[in-house]
């Protein structure tokens, strides 16, 4: 994709907001997946893997940083506290911490996906932390009954897909529970 925007003059953007997870489940670099595969700007998400409101834009042009900072303003995105944000992020990316939420957000993701199998659950392949399995719409009722929170959407007719997200906070006791409950 990025060979047929360059063809045509049209910059690259990376939604980032699982970048951390993707790095984790392929063995990538960042560069690999980003500058090197033609990316011109990544938005590297925080807030999904336990930032509190934290996203940061890199940039692989630096000629296009003076832009960067006017849309930054003119997007109201010059915070006069922004030294707690910037904080968040230094931390998350010190010692590899974001690598670690993200190593564990697929753990989980992973333990889901197997216990679900165990229980004889059609679950399409999940690489990282997310999975989108299809049940009669009696085992989400069951899973809701117990407790079990998710975002529930259309598939064929007596069926309902999951969006099931394993976060960085999840637990083997999370999991397991969810599991109990199918």
């Amino acid at each position: 994709l990025t060979a047929l925007a360059k063809a045509k003059g049209i910059p690259c953007h990376l939604d980032g907001a699982r970048f951390a997870n993707a790095l984790v489940a392929t063995g990538a670099t960042p560069a690999e997946i980003t500058w090197k595969a033609g990316i011109d700007v990544l938005s590297l998400g925080g807030t999904k893997n336990g930032c509190l409101g934290v996203e940061g834009v890199v940039l692989f042009n630096p000629d296009k940083a003076w832009e960067l900072e006017l849309r930054r303003k003119r997007g109201g995105h010059l915070f006069s506290k922004h030294r707690f944000l910037s904080a968040q992020m230094e931390a998350y990316l010190t010692d590899g911490l974001w690598l670690k939420l993200a190593t564990q957000a697929n753990a989980m993701g992973q333990r889901l996906v197997q216990g679900l199998r165990d229980r004889q659950a059609h679950v399409p392949p999940a690489d990282a932390n997310m999975l989108f399995p299809e049940w009669g719409i009696g085992i989400h009722d069951r899973l809701e009954a117990a407790g079990a929170v998710y975002y529930r959407f259309n598939a064929p007719e007596g069926r309902e897909r999951a969006r099931l997200v394993a976060s960085w906070s999840t637990t083997e006791a999370h999991v397991d529970g969810f599991l109990d409950a199918f």
